[in-house]
């Protein structure tokens, strides 16, 4: 195993994965076009007539599609540059980075600005809005990394455990206060298969484990018999947050003792809500084999996915639509590529501060992807965490390209003795 992992004519980039990224980033393109291509298209079709270079100039550099492109470009540059700085000299700042992440998500509490649902998740720098989240993310992964990289007697102790865990709560907390429920819950699996991987022994594991399910499991009797449950155990969500639970339940919004009225508000109130996911079911289900044709759902381009969510939370659901069984399936198999290629490169990782690292990546986009897909096709509930690299979103495909290039940077420094 050694002396191939030491061939001086083995490659020093994983193109594999490369290849994968890429393909990932092209689906991404057509299908954030397409996703918009009715509402932008019909913009500049209203006053064409009367447009010069400059204001095409400035259409061009409006639509959603090119301005992903440009942050492909960015993502692409921050990941090469990634590349250039041994992981271990990145590990060596990372919690100056986290500390950093930790005082942008303080600062968004207060001054953040607001999109939806009243929620303060952005720092808008005027050409872009900025998520501090997912930057958090990256940050955290480098930060626990190298904090869980030291010798496996102190690992045992009960102090490293718990400071393992303030790692982990602190952006947790901060995150789901803003609120965001669905990025807070990525620090969990990440977290809990880094200290796994880590050497972690098994009975803390197994402890943090069985709290969380405890939790999952009075938030579920909260969303499900509420009026069951005493006060002191309920978990207080957003107004919102409840209300996706209870479509995903497919629970009654109306209380039992309510009136004639208050049943009719409650299903106009429900079908508000499962909404979203009713049509995106039925635009994955009408793609059939192979799809409608790239630009031709139907759903998409008639607003029955509303346009707001079809080219970010519900991307899969116009792939599905247009390019069918056979497009989710390649989609797929793009992200199990880079899934696949990054636990490779966790294996032949030269210690354990790149295993954990490499790892850390691999659980964040493994979590993404299931979370998203999964509530595309309704076997999770809607939480808006993006699909990596296809959704629209420029700090969600910066991000996602910057730990693309942490794990080539593993990758690459392998060999280094």
């Amino acid at each position: 195993m050694y002396e191939t992992d030491l061939n001086p004519r083995q490659s020093r980039i994983d193109w594999l994965m490369i290849a994968g990224l890429l393909g990932l980033m092209v689906y991404g393109l057509l299908f954030i076009y397409s996703a918009k291509s009715v509402e932008q298209t019909a913009s500049i079709l209203q006053q064409y007539r009367d447009l010069n270079l400059w204001q095409f100039a400035r259409w061009l550099f409006g639509q959603d599609y090119f301005k992903q492109l440009i942050w492909y470009a960015g993502g692409i540059g921050m990941a090469v540059a990634v590349c250039f700085v041994d992981y271990r000299i990145l590990a060596r700042w990372s919690m100056v980075g986290y500390w950093a992440t930790i005082i942008l998500l303080v600062f968004v509490m207060f001054f953040g600005s607001t999109k939806g649902w009243g929620a303060r998740r952005w720092i808008d720098l005027g050409f872009m809005s900025v998520q501090p989240s997912e930057f958090a993310k990256i940050a955290f992964i480098v930060a626990l990394a190298h904090f869980l990289s030291r010798p496996n007697e102190e690992l045992r102790t009960p102090k490293i455990f718990w400071q393992a865990i303030g790692l982990i709560a602190l952006p947790f907390l901060l995150i789901l206060k803003e609120p965001d429920l669905g990025s807070a819950l990525m620090f969990l699996p990440v977290g809990l298969a880094m200290m796994f991987v880590g050497g972690v022994p098994k009975r803390y594991i197994g402890m943090l484990v069985g709290s969380g399910a405890v939790v999952a499991g009075l938030l579920i009797m909260d969303i499900l018999f509420s009026d069951l449950l005493p006060k002191p155990l309920r978990i207080e969500l957003e107004p919102y947050q409840k209300r996706r639970l209870l479509v995903y339940f497919n629970r009654d919004f109306a209380p039992p003792n309510a009136t004639e009225a208050e049943r009719r508000r409650a299903r106009e109130e429900e079908r508000k809500y499962s909404y979203n996911i009713d049509q995106a079911l039925i635009s994955v289900g009408s793609g059939g084999f192979t799809g409608k044709g790239w630009c031709q759902g139907t759903q998409n381009a008639l607003g029955f996915l509303p346009r707001g969510v079809a080219h970010n939370d519900f991307i899969f659901s116009v792939v599905a639509e247009e390019s069918g069984f056979v497009g989710s399936v390649i989609v797929i198999m793009l992200y199990t590529v880079v899934l696949f290629t990054g636990i490779r490169i966790a294996s032949q990782a030269r210690d354990r501060l790149g295993k954990l690292m490499a790892v850390g990546v691999v659980a964040l986009f493994f979590s993404q992807v299931f979370v998203n897909i999964g509530m595309n096709i309704r076997i999770m509930p809607v939480t808006g965490v993006p699909l990596p690299l296809l959704s629209y979103g420029g700090s969600s495909v910066l991000c996602s390209l910057i730990a693309a290039g942490i794990m080539q940077n593993v990758y690459v420094y392998r060999k280094s003795y």
